[in-house]
This record gives structure tokens, C-alpha cells and sequence, in this order.
């Protein structure tokens, strides 16, 4: 019975071990490179770039390995390029482990357009609700991003880069989607996912 319960905790020291030097290198990298753009907190020093405080761990490494393979474009092409797997993973728990932040929205009323797309999508044009594939909360799942919180100008960028089929990875189900919204629904939509708390 000794010897089991110390088996089980030497593995459980190793196991924690292993975490703590994961997240002193992310911490590392953090520091390093992405605070300059997304804070140390994840909370980013701009509203071009996404919040990514309490994001998916799981959807933060895949967007990094989908950044350094191409297959999705933008500045962070570079900086991925000399990311281990070990550390994409490292730095989805990092920031799904910081605390996510709200907007305040201005236009209550332009928010409630949002708001009734986001739950309901549009029968007449064919857009489906978006609570559909990130909940009614905007949490999203591991494979989908939360989108509660977000920075309005960065949820309409991503909205107009997959309707006008520039968003170079999944997208195939959000051109759908986004492809049918107008420009007022997507500022609507941005204006009351920023919002969501």
C-alpha cells in the first residue's frame, strides 16, 4: 500500500514538475514576444488583435500551428515559425488560464440587433444563429473560439475576412455564415459579442 501511494505521488510531483516548466517557458515566451501585441494578460495592447484571455487552450495551440504551417496568414506567421508543439500547447494554457474582460457597449439598442442575430440568426437571409457553435454565452467549445468579450473592431475584421473569403483557415463553415451577413449585422454583432461578459 506504501509503495503504491508513493508510486502515485512521485508521478504526481513529476506531472506538476512537468506543468510548472511549461508554464515558465510560456511565461518566457510571453515576455518575449507576444505581450507587445496581446499583453501579458491576454488582454492585447489593440483592438486589431484578438483578446486572448480565457481562449481555448486547445484552440490557441491549433491557431499557432495553423500560423506557422500558412494555413492561416497574417504577422503571426513569423512569430510562430520557431514554436514547438510543447510550447503552442504551453501558451493555450497560459492564456486560457488569465481572466477574460468585457466591453462596455454604448448602442443598446444597435447591441439588441446584434443580440437577436447572435440568438436567432436571420430566416430571411439564411443566417444561422451563432449561440448554434459558441453557445449562449459566446464560451465557445476547445475547437471554437469564445467570442465573449472580444474586441468589437477585431470580431468585425474576422467577420469581413470570412465573408470576403480571406480568412485562409476554417473557413469553410463561418464563409457560409458570414458570406450572407450584411455590414450592418456585422457591426451589430461585433458591437454585442463585445459585450458578453
Amino acid at each position: 500500500m506504501f509503495k503504491r501511494a508513493f508510486l502515485i505521488s512521485t508521478l504526481f510531483m513529476g506531472t506538476q514538475s512537468a506543468f510548472g516548466a511549461d508554464m515558465d517557458r510560456a511565461i518566457e515566451i510571453v515576455e518575449e514576444k507576444c505581450h507587445l501585441c496581446h499583453g501579458t494578460e491576454g488582454e492585447s495592447s489593440s483592438a486589431i488583435y484578438p483578446r486572448l484571455a480565457a481562449q481555448h487552450e486547445e484552440y490557441i495551440a491549433k491557431q499557432l500551428a495553423d500560423f506557422q504551417a500558412g494555413r492561416r496568414t497574417g504577422t503571426m506567421n513569423e512569430m510562430a515559425q520557431d514554436l514547438t508543439p510543447d510550447e503552442m500547447v504551453a501558451l493555450g494554457k497560459y492564456f486560457a488560464a488569465k481572466p477574460p474582460l468585457s466591453h462596455r457597449v454604448r448602442d443598446e439598442e444597435f447591441a439588441a440587433v446584434g443580440q437577436y442575430l447572435y440568438m436567432n440568426g436571420n430566416k430571411y437571409s439564411g443566417v444561422t444563429a451563432c449561440k448554434t457553435c459558441h453557445g449562449d454565452e459566446g464560451k465557445g467549445t476547445q475547437k471554437l473560439p469564445r467570442l465573449a468579450g472580444q474586441h468589437k473592431r477585431y470580431l468585425a475584421d474576422q467577420l469581413t475576412e470570412f465573408h470576403n473569403r480571406n480568412r485562409t483557415n476554417d473557413n469553410a463553415v463561418m464563409h457560409s455564415i458570414a458570406s450572407k451577413l450584411t455590414e450592418m449585422e456585422i457591426q451589430a454583432l461585433a458591437t454585442y459579442i463585445s459585450g458578453m461578459k
